[in-house]
């Protein structure tokens, strides 16, 4: 069996080594180099052309994000960043996800209790998820709908979006810059959207900044019993489960922090069960690229209650397996690749104009 080669690229000499280490251990994969900045990371891809890369963001000569910008430019390939968790290495984290990093691991995880063995079980199942990533999906330019201008071309449909209508996505591996091509294209009078992002809490706030940036939408982190309303998004905060609850004549959101579920929190499934019993048909639930199999159980209770349901498809998913665990259960209504489920969206929560 082939081991799965890897490019350690850090500055730090105690890092690379012991990331060389924990990898090595590893009867699946090996280290076959490593780089201390991405100069000489650029020789050694050449050379080694290994399947996975580990990227520090801070280096000398050439920080992280310029390179991976470049590396995604010309030779996309898997690439797992290794970084810090303060506000500012969340940023640049994120930066570097929507550039086409597929995933990340703290450093200050080493901190923690037992912080080397869960520093090491992260880096090893990140490093396998990686090598099984959809390259073809990872190449493909972040400007989905991008018109003249480099500005998003925001999705247009002439029907009447429905006041009862309500939007649920769950996502994981590579949704980040998922969750930045759907929400960057829907237009200002969108249905309320909530929605659950594997991320920890630094990240979150972070995350929904840049969201709302890049979107007409008001793109915001979630807080307990904050008003779900029209042309809003809401995001779960890390390390919260994001619940919808029924208030009056409208809805709240409810922010939970009981145990994780499917290993995760936020969980995917706590949201759409929150759909189920507190929305109903009127909401549809959508299950982006991520790895598992959070949401699946949930999609299919949606699709049951007769709530509509998309799966992304495994063509322009980063990682198809959250979508395939729905698909396989009979979760998922309409298939469809990302490009195509803003406007789905739009249709499915909409009446035509009289």
């Amino acid at each position: 069996m082939k081991l799965i080669s890897v490019l350690v690229i850090d500055d730090s000499a105690l890092m690379r080594k012991l990331l060389t280490d924990i990898i090595n251990a590893d009867p699946g994969m090996e280290v076959v180099g490593v780089a201390e900045d991405p100069y000489v990371a650029r020789d050694q891809i050449k050379l080694l052309n290994p399947d996975v890369l580990t990227l520090d963001i801070e280096m000398p000569k050439m920080n992280g994000i310029t390179f991976l910008r470049n590396l995604m430019r010309l030779r996309p390939m898997p690439v797992v960043m290794v970084s810090t968790l303060t506000e500012k290495g969340a940023s640049a984290t994120l930066e570097s996800m929507e550039l086409g990093a597929l995933d990340y691991v703290a450093k200050s995880t080493l901190q923690e209790d037992r912080g080397i063995a869960k520093f090491s079980k992260m880096v090893l199942e990140k490093v396998l998820m990686a090598s099984q990533a959809n390259v073809n999906a990872l190449a493909k330019s972040s400007l989905l709908g991008r018109g003249d201008g480099g500005k998003p071309k925001q999705v247009h449909y002439s029907g009447v979006v429905k006041s009862t209508s309500i939007i649920a996505i769950g996502s994981s591996t590579g949704g980040t810059e998922a969750l930045n091509q759907v929400l960057s294209v829907m237009p200002a009078e969108s249905p309320p959207i909530l929605i659950a992002q594997h991320i920890p809490p630094t990240f979150s706030t972070s995350l929904a900044r840049r969201l709302n940036e890049a979107s007409a939408m008001t793109v915001v982190e979630a807080s307990d019993g904050m008003e779900v309303k029209k042309g809003h998004a809401y995001l779960a905060p890390g390390n919260f489960h994001l619940a919808i609850r029924r208030r009056g004549h409208g809805y709240i959101c409810r922010i939970i922090h009981t145990e994780k579920v499917n290993r995760h929190r936020p969980s995917v499934d706590v949201l759409f069960d929150s759909m189920v019993k507190e929305v109903g048909k009127h909401a549809t639930g959508v299950i982006l690229t991520g790895m598992g199999a959070d949401g699946a159980q949930g999609l299919l209770r949606m699709r049951e209650a007769g709530c509509h349901t998309i799966g992304q498809d495994e063509a322009s998913s980063v990682v198809y397996g959250m979508p395939r665990a729905a698909k396989e259960l009979g979760a998922v209504e309409f298939e469809l690749p990302l490009a195509k489920i803003p406007s789905k969206m739009l249709r499915l929560s909409s009446k035509p104009k009289l």
